[in-house]
């Protein structure tokens, strides 16, 4: 069996879900497990749902607003009464009585609740649709198949459940299912982190021990970079997961950082391809040697610099780094890069959950802290000597980081 995925751009309108059918028509739909995102900017749309309710400000207004969008979706591609127009009208009243019912106070929670519904919403569409054109396919809800931890919003897996649910499927039959959600113990919905429909796909490939799984982008593959953030960017046509693993590390936006550890496992070949022009080639992550060592550029922007400092000048310490990075973990804050001097440690932070103010609370009775907030991380990889200098125009570097083949700079 093989896997596809299809993000949010490539299933944004009527035209694009027609395309989906064009792109399957040329690669092939037989024993296939098509995973899908959400719709175009539908999960930021019910981001400001949740963001509404707990402000407790009117809300209804913009689940219409969804509501109204997908409805025209539907009605560039079936006709007026097909079934999946009340399918659609369910799955709206379901967020809406979630959120006239819900008691609990836990924002991750009402999140992962209210946003996770927008890959049902879109994956219903697509299924029904591409029965229509004949690529005949059952529709599956991901929450029975993909189990994983409480952890809202950043969901663990728990592999030997999720591992003997997948292995139920047929390999003879496709399927249509959701990417970014799973479910708890007690059957909650559970989201695996932004932009986590990636890794959805990963985890059926690992458990199918699929042939291979391709992302279906709006780019020709992986880039040297991002082609909107940067000038005179190529196609790298192969490259080792160890390559790829970095490279999504640092925060290259075209992999999410845990889609690969599923594929590497099961030695499974991975392919980031254009779905504007799928018969082009793409990029293929493999086990084998880079053929290309070109220089890549990583651009991770919304970043905080904290230093921190210890008061009556002692060394920072194995103890002082283990306290500062269990709360850390405890405030689910990401570190992109980290330096330290004698006394002082100089981190450069991704918060998506806004703990920032709470872990500087923490740390505001043994330290001296000074942040910097909103700063940018340029990451380039396999960094060339002789022209290493132009990354440092123009800008205003607070932290330098240098290795043998990648250079890390902090600038604002």
């Amino acid at each position: 069996m093989k896997v596809f995925k299809f993000g949010g751009a490539s299933v944004k309108d009527a035209d694009s879900v027609k395309n989906v059918a064009k792109v399957l028509e040329s690669q092939g739909f037989q024993s296939c497990l098509m995973v899908v995102s959400a719709m175009g900017k539908t999960t930021n749309a019910l981001e400001e749902v949740v963001d509404l309710y707990f402000k407790k400000e009117h809300y209804d207004g913009k689940i219409q607003e969804v509501k109204a969008a997908h409805i025209a979706i539907a009605q560039g591609l079936f006709r007026e009464n097909h079934k999946v127009f009340g399918e659609i009208a369910l799955f709206f009243d379901d967020i809406d009585s979630f959120l006239r019912r819900n008691k609990s106070p836990n924002y991750n929670f009402v999140y992962d609740q209210v946003v996770g519904c927008g890959e049902m919403i879109s994956s219903i569409i697509i299924s029904e649709y591409l029965n229509e054109k004949q690529f005949t396919n059952q529709w599956l809800d991901a929450r029975d198949y993909i189990k994983t931890d409480d952890s809202y919003r950043e969901g663990n897996v728990h592999w030997a459940k999720t591992e003997a649910f997948i292995k139920n499927l047929r390999p003879d039959v496709s399927y249509v299912t959701q990417g970014f959600i799973g479910s708890d113990d007690n059957n909650f919905t559970t989201t695996l982190g932004r932009e986590g429909s990636d890794y959805s796909a990963a985890i059926f490939a690992n458990c199918l021990n699929a042939e291979a799984m391709t992302i279906w982008k709006d780019v020709p593959g992986v880039m040297t970079g991002d082609p909107r953030k940067f000038e005179h960017t190529e196609l790298l046509s192969c490259l080792s997961y160890e390559e790829a693993i970095e490279m999504a590390y640092y925060g290259a936006s075209v992999i999410h950082p845990k889609t690969l550890q599923p594929l590497q496992q099961k030695d499974i070949p991975f392919y980031v391809k254009s779905f504007l022009q799928p018969e082009k080639e793409g990029t293929k992550v493999g086990h084998h040697n880079n053929r290309e060592k070109a220089e890549t550029y990583i651009l991770k922007e919304n970043q905080h610099l904290i230093r921190i400092s210890t008061r009556d000048f002692s060394f920072i310490a194995e103890d002082h780094i283990s306290q500062i990075f269990n709360l850390l973990a405890r405030y689910k804050i990401k570190v992109s890069l980290m330096q330290n001097s004698a006394i002082s440690l100089a981190l450069c932070l991704e918060d998506k959950f806004d703990h920032t103010d709470e872990f500087l609370g923490e740390l505001s009775g043994e330290f001296d802290t000074e942040i910097i907030r909103n700063v940018t991380l340029l990451t380039v990889r396999n960094s060339n000597p002789e022209t290493a200098g132009i990354h440092y125009q123009n800008k205003n570097i607070l932290l330098e980081q240098v290795s043998r083949n990648t250079v890390q700079l902090v600038s604002v």
